[in-house]
């Protein structure tokens, strides 16, 4: 598959988790009512999303690594949580790994091209 695949798979990927993370502690199953300080892990995933939109590798490179954090999160409410929250936490660490995979094949993809 081509670089612009995998690019276009981690750009909705990430933009989908930064909507569930935000919906997730704001509205839909937050730990206190009226939301809580946990909205602040949608915002950090803007961070990479322009160097991501504009295909770094370097920002790819430091995604793979930051996304971890989102789904060791998931994975940990996932077997600990109940009801909604619980389900929103798979779905956090599906769209995690589906960022993951996205941004290592790209990387993988685009190794010989030297972009950076």
């Amino acid at each position: 598959m081509s670089p612009r695949f995998y690019q276009n798979l981690t750009i909705v990927s990430l933009i989908a988790l930064t909507f569930l993370c935000l919906a997730w502690e704001a509205w839909l199953a937050p730990l206190r009512p009226g939301g809580s300080w946990l909205t602040l892990k949608a915002v950090l995933l803007l961070a990479p999303l322009f160097g991501i939109l504009h295909g770094k590798r370097y920002t790819y490179k430091w995604l793979s690594l930051l996304i971890q954090f989102y789904l060791l999160e998931g994975l940990t409410r996932a077997t600990s949580d109940h009801g909604l929250s619980q389900r929103l936490a798979v779905g956090e660490t599906l769209l995690a790994v589906v960022v993951f995979a996205g941004a290592v094949m790209f990387i993988r993809s685009t190794r010989n091209t030297g972009s950076q």
